[in-house]
């Protein structure tokens, strides 16, 4: 089974995951001290790492997002029912 490594970022509403996504790419920050700071998840304590997964152990719409991604690439706001998620594959 493939796996993938990503860190996310949980938060509330779109308009926050929208807002830090462009921190991310117009101002250059940290996308670990953003989930640090912002995310919902236990997760953002370690810079929003999740480690490794594959196909199956997360929620449909995270997992599609997430292995769709190239490394260093960026997700676009990701709903599941947890919140919006940007998700940063490594």
């Amino acid at each position: 089974m493939s796996t993938i490594k990503a860190r996310h970022i949980l938060v509330e509403q779109e308009f926050e995951a929208k807002d830090l996504l462009k921190k991310i790419k117009e101002d250059g920050a940290s996308f670990e001290d953003l989930a640090r700071e912002h995310s919902k998840c236990p997760s953002g304590r370690q810079g929003g790492d999740l480690g490794s997964f594959g196909k199956g152990q997360m929620v449909r719409e995270f997992e599609t997002a997430a292995f769709a991604l190239q490394e260093g690439e960026v997700s676009e706001p990701v709903r599941t029912q947890f919140g919006y998620h940007l998700i940063q594959r490594y």
